[in-house]
């Protein structure tokens, strides 16, 4: 992990440390503990503790166990340096190893650590003095995850309608004659934001190139193309003076997704529901 980076001299890369460490107020474990504990923690990830025959369970307790690599490699610090690098790395590698965690998923428990780092460390320290008690934390990282994987998810689904609405306004515009006119509407239509609306008076200059082909038309140019978006059914007006895409036309075409109803919502439960079931899973 640290190999060919600047380090202290008491630091040797991938070489348990002889000498005390920790992070603010927090020590880790005695030096002459740690290839001990470590010899323990592999043997408990690598457990049946870690097992299911339920689907849902293994995915859940997959989930625990990279949470609780992390938890317990921060805990007892086996490394001069970059303990908590390995401790992301570990959670990071049982998650893409597991078969059920795509790995852009398998990256969000470390970006939420990095998102939310005061948190972290809070958490981390609560855990340490709370006599054993981890399921505060497997809370915190478990929410993160399901919060990251909900950001995704509204990522990914605007992407989709994006290049949706690309590829609808290409064809509606494939009937009509290729000319000036049309390039220049096209531009527009396409230079509008999603979601959003725009003033009348901003429009011309939502792009460079817009700014440049609306300069040199006449001033009737840009009434004349919004009437002719609007017919064609690509813009709405809203209000008095603004204007939006109609994006919503591609909804239609995009993949279905799961209807997440009050009673499947209560069925799944919730972060802390989940991390319970995984806590008493492990």
């Amino acid at each position: 992990m640290l190999a060919g980076l600047p380090l202290d001299d008491h630091v040797e890369p991938g070489v348990i440390r002889k000498d005390s460490v920790g992070v603010g107020n927090y020590r880790g474990a005695p030096a002459e503990d740690c290839e001990h504990l470590l010899d323990r923690l592999v043997g408990w990830l690598n457990s049946p503790t870690f097992e299911h025959d339920d689907p849902e369970l293994r995915f859940a307790v997959v989930v625990a166990k990279a949470v609780y690599a992390h938890l317990y490699l921060a805990w007892i610090h086996p490394f001069g340096d970059g303990n908590g690098r390995t401790a992301r790395l570990v959670e990071l590698a049982i998650l893409a190893d597991c078969g059920m965690v795509p790995m852009p998923a398998a990256h969000l428990l470390s970006n939420h650590y990095n998102l939310t780092r005061d948190q972290y460390y809070r958490e981390l320290a609560r855990a340490s003095t709370g006599g054993g008690d981890t399921l505060a934390f497997l809370v915190y990282a478990i929410t993160g995850f399901i919060d990251g994987v909900r950001e995704a998810i509204d990522m990914v689904r605007h992407q989709q309608v994006q290049v949706a609405w690309v590829n609808f306004v290409h064809e509606q515009f494939s009937k009509e004659a290729n000319t000036k006119a049309t390039d220049r509407q096209r531009s527009l239509v396409l230079a509008m934001p999603m979601p959003g609306t725009v003033v009348r008076s901003d429009l011309a200059g939502l792009t460079p190139k817009l700014a440049q082909l609306y300069a040199s038309a006449g001033p009737r140019t840009l009434s004349r193309d919004l009437n002719h978006l609007v017919n064609m059914g690509l813009l709405r007006r809203r209000g008095g003076r603004g204007y939006e895409a109609c994006s919503d036309a591609v909804l239609a075409f995009l993949p279905p997704i799961a209807d997440s109803s009050d009673e499947a919502s209560a069925s799944a439960g919730g972060p802390a529901d989940i991390a319970a079931s995984a806590s008493a899973g492990s």
